[in-house]
């Protein structure tokens, strides 16, 4: 399973600063856009210490997991979403005025990016924060416990998902996680019925509603844009599913992995089936090419690599590029490996804590594989999308929207080709003849392609129940209805309405929204493809490597440091060259697979 997410801070709920209202708005007075500006600057001013004392009472809790931090994370963000509720409520003094752009730009990012809205009253937003604490805390704490009284977490199951080719232990491993999420799933009910409150109070249909506007589109826009990314790219995947369909019927028996049908969602190697990687060796193109395997894990280990000598070697890709170095605390005060004495969550994340003195961390348990590897790389993008956008005004401190955060560190990986490997000495002699090309991008699309369809029926899912399309009487089944629909994948035992496998994801206790991962996965190639063109780099796209390159990372650099202080498109068109985004590089990328899995799949029953 290979983690890249962005850092989950309640505080993306929260835009405020100490608790305290801004100023009296008891008593309704015409507005100026001369108040609206100092209303601006003093949020600003303030915002800066919610979201220190908010990111500091979260981290604490991820990281030494108890009652007591619970309980002060969700104190922390109780006074966050109040203080928000407050400024919400004086910031609608000033719609419809004629205001500088960017106080116009930075109301309409407070009113749209509330992934947590609250409702005005404030037993509700007591109780909507203790919700959203308590869901995480329960994800966090999960472990599942079979008959024998052997009890196992979340990485210990993720292992056997990993690395078992056995049915049935497999299929233990699933179903035993997925015993952590029912008793989440009445409090789930109610914190989408809070949120859905809080975000008609803010003038949106419902939550779904109210996500989709942070992208600068109206909500019917933004699903046809989101669509049509999806279907750019759709056929790549139809024709990767039928080939894994085929080889795991070989490896399991056409009995439990019938052609035509969707793939049972225990055999892809991943808790969620949203990544494909660890079945590579099941369905490796040519596995006869044993001269021309990339094992960047066997070299981690026999050279010795810990976390910090990983961390330092991506660290190393940013700065060749002409970016600056970490800062000093970031080696202090990050959590880079698991501690032995307490409980923490493990889901890797990024961490702007403190913009001032540059306080930016990541939190991860490390282990010496290519996985973490490339994991980490992703999270520094996180990291210099932070230091870069510094300098800015809160409000914008921020991705150009939250697509692009995760594709910065994605776009990154993309240059951790063969070459790469040999530069830095995680690769010895290697030629790329066609069976050696076909297996890396098949190894690649396992990951990159086989992740678009899950990326995208997440948030489905979400916008769907808070929009009242799913009833919480249905939400199991449509779960599995888009699972099915989108990925050509299914539940491998009966699931019931006695089940809530949403909330074995992560996300979906965490409160995070997840299109951003989709949209990531699309713009990675599309930033990939500009950085090459910047490097002048000439060949096929998927040999490129911007390691090195000052003109890439001078573009990069300056995408980086607009934030969200401008719409998207702009921040899209300074990387590369256009305002609209676009799934072609991926195709590109992908095209010598794509042929390959054509002439593989003909006669073959796809689809399902």
């Amino acid at each position: 399973m290979r983690y890249r997410y962005a850092p989950l801070l309640l505080a993306t709920l929260a835009l405020g600063a100490c608790g305290q209202p801004t100023q009296d708005t008891t008593t309704e007075t015409a507005a100026t856009p001369a108040e609206a500006r100092a209303f601006f600057d003093r949020f600003n001013e303030q915002q800066y210490q919610v979201d220190l004392d908010q990111g500091r009472a979260e981290w604490v809790m991820q990281t030494y997991i108890t009652s007591d931090t619970e309980y002060l994370s969700a104190k922390a963000s109780e006074r966050a979403l109040n203080f928000t509720n407050q400024v919400l409520e004086e910031a609608r003094r000033f719609q419809g005025l004629a205001l500088d752009k960017d106080v116009a730009r930075g109301l309409h990012i407070l009113t749209s990016s509330q992934a947590l809205p609250a409702p005005r009253a404030e037993d509700k937003v007591a109780r909507l924060a203790a919700i959203a604490s308590k869901l995480s805390s329960m994800y966090g704490q999960g472990k599942y416990c079979n008959a024998g009284g052997e009890c196992k977490g979340l990485e210990e199951l993720m292992e056997i998902m990993a690395k078992s080719h056995d049915y049935d232990e497999l299929l233990d491993a699933w179903t035993g996680w997925r015993t952590i999420s029912p008793p989440m799933r009445a409090d789930y009910q109610e914190f989408a019925e809070l949120m859905n409150e809080g975000a008609r109070e803010l003038g949106y249909k419902d939550t779904g509603d109210l996500w989709k506007a942070g992208y600068d589109m109206s909500s019917d826009e933004f699903e046809a844009e989101a669509n049509r990314l999806w279907n750019q790219v759709k056929p790549l995947y139809e024709q990767l599913q039928c080939f894994v369909r085929d080889k795991l019927g070989e490896v399991y028996g056409e009995d439990r992995v019938p052609a035509g049908k969707p793939i049972p969602a225990h055999l892809l190697g991943n808790m969620w089936a949203q990544e494909w990687g660890n079945i590579y060796p099941l369905v490796e193109p040519y596995p006869s090419n044993s001269g021309q395997k990339v094992d960047i894990s066997a070299s981690l280990q026999e050279q010795g690599y810990d976390a910090t000598r990983m961390f330092k070697s991506a660290e190393s890709f940013y700065t060749s590029m002409g970016l600056k170095s970490l800062p000093a605390s970031f080696w202090e005060k990050s959590m880079m490996v698991k501690p032995r004495d307490r409980e923490v969550v493990c889901h890797p994340s990024a961490w702007d804590m403190d913009p001032k003195v540059n306080d930016v961390r990541i939190k991860m348990c490390t282990d010496p594989t290519e996985e973490d590897l490339v994991t980490i790389y992703h999270e520094l993008g996180h990291i210099y999308y932070y230091l870069y956008y510094s300098e800015l005004p809160p409000i914008f401190r921020r991705g150009a929207n939250d697509g692009f955060h995760e594709a910065i560190g994605d776009a990154l990986t993309l240059s951790m080709t063969p070459g790469y490997y040999q530069k830095v000495g995680l690769l010895g002699e290697y030629t790329e003849d066609e069976h050696a090309l076909i297996n890396y991008q098949m190894k690649e699309a396992l990951d990159k392609i086989a992740f678009l369809p899950f990326g995208k029926l997440i948030d489905q899912w979400r916008w769907d129940v808070f929009a009242g399309k799913i009833s919480p009487e249905q939400y199991n089944q449509s779960w599995w209805d888009l699972r099915t629909e989108f990925q050509g994948v299914a539940a491998p035992v009966a699931r019931s309405e006695a089940d809530f496998d949403p909330g074995a994801k992560y996300h979906i206790p965490a409160n995070t929204p997840y299109t951003r991962y989709f949209l990531a996965r699309i713009l990675q190639f599309q930033f990939h493809k500009a950085m090459c063109d910047a490097a002048g780099f000439k060949g096929p796209l998927h040999q490129c490597s911007i390691y090195g390159s000052k003109q890439a990372g001078e573009k990069l650099s300056s995408m980086l440091a607009l934030g969200q202080s401008k719409p998207w498109p702009e921040a899209l068109e300074a990387l590369t060259g256009t305002r609209e985004m676009d799934a072609t590089a991926i195709i590109e990328y992908f095209k010598p697979l794509m042929n390959w899995l054509e002439a593989e799949n003909q006669g073959k029953t796809c689809g399902w």
